[in-house]
């Protein structure tokens, strides 16, 4: 199945200002497919078999991510449905819903897009690229802002397979995601928008990150950056200690002005803060889809303004600028 999802990428490409990522991708994938797939991604597979066809007679992706009504199928189906989704948790961004089944994730990546959405260029025959994508909420409301084609990059193996579990109900040719990193990805300078939401602070190098980001993009093209940040001038950047949060991987919180500075080193231009804003407990959060820690246990139970470690609560900011 695995080899089906990327074949039809690649015809999809081939015609396209990314007809240059042949050059090396399948190469990529098959390498991928031979020495790098762990045993549960055989599980996974097997699990997107069992989903049942169904005929979806709702498609939205305006205000939210929703295919299928409940009425397309019976209730023994949509059982069926919700069982086998259920073995692909933690489901983290979302929600999705679907025939009637709501999958309320960790993270109410709704609220991020509502953030993001009337900041940036209309969506609309271009195309764009999600670095980090996960599971791939966000790229379904891009294709809602009729882009001309989404793909998203994540080497992740279990996002992989809830992208398709999602895909399994909306077959639409226009979205496609790729396990590989964006270290794996070649200068493309072919995409009209760029969107990094949550992986700036993960990267050991983000200048490196940042240049690897406009290579992707043509020229005149928008990148989107969403990311942790502090409070600070242009020389304000934080490194915490071994966790943040409880998080072992990250590096670097900049204040929005030093991000600025950082974007005008690397090139980009026109370069704007669109948005600030605290994550509140009602944004992350454990849900029966995700039943593990959550945000309010990575805070400090008496101030939640710090984080367990004592560091400044999760603030995000939204940053858009052209290459």
């Amino acid at each position: 199945m695995a080899v089906n999802w990327f074949n039809d990428f690649y015809k999809q490409i081939a015609d396209s200002p990314l007809s240059h990522w042949l050059e090396i991708l399948p190469a990529q994938i098959a390498t991928w497919q031979k020495e790098q797939l762990h045993g549960d991604f055989t599980k996974w597979v097997k699990l997107l078999n069992k989903l049942p066809e169904t005929q979806t007679s709702l498609i939205n992706l305006n205000d939210k991510v929703e295919f299928g009504l409940p009425d397309d199928i019976s209730d023994y189906t949509q059982k069926q449905i919700l069982g086998l989704l259920k073995q692909f948790a933690p489901w983290r961004k979302g929600p999705f819903h679907l025939h009637g089944i709501h999958l309320d994730t960790e993270w109410r990546s709704d609220w991020k897009w509502d953030r993001v959405q009337p900041h940036i260029h209309s969506l609309k025959d271009r195309y764009v690229l999600d670095v980090g994508c996960g599971s791939g909420y966000h790229m379904w409301r891009m294709l809602g802002e009729d882009a001309k084609m989404v793909v998203g990059a994540d080497p992740s193996q279990l996002f992989l397979t809830q992208f398709q579990a999602i895909k399994h109900f909306n077959p639409d040719p226009r979205i496609h995601l790729m396990p590989v990193g964006v270290e794996q990805l070649p200068e493309l300078k072919a995409f009209d928008t760029v969107f990094s939401m949550g992986v700036l602070y993960h990267r050991r190098s983000p200048i490196d990150f940042l240049y690897q980001l406009k290579s992707q993009l043509r020229k005149g093209g928008e990148l989107v950056v969403e990311t942790l940040v502090v409070e600070g001038d242009e020389q304000t950047v934080f490194m915490p200690g071994e966790r943040y949060a409880q998080m072992r991987n990250v590096w670097y919180l900049p204040s929005t002005a030093a991000l600025t500075v950082w974007m005008q080193r690397v090139g980009f231009k026109n370069i704007r803060v669109v948005d600030v804003a605290p994550t509140s407990l009602e944004e992350q959060r454990a849900t029966e889809w995700m039943d593990s820690q959550s945000l309010v246990d990575f805070l400090d139970p008496n101030d939640h303004s710090k984080t367990i470690e004592g560091y400044p609560a999760p603030l995000r900011a939204v940053l858009v600028a052209e290459c």
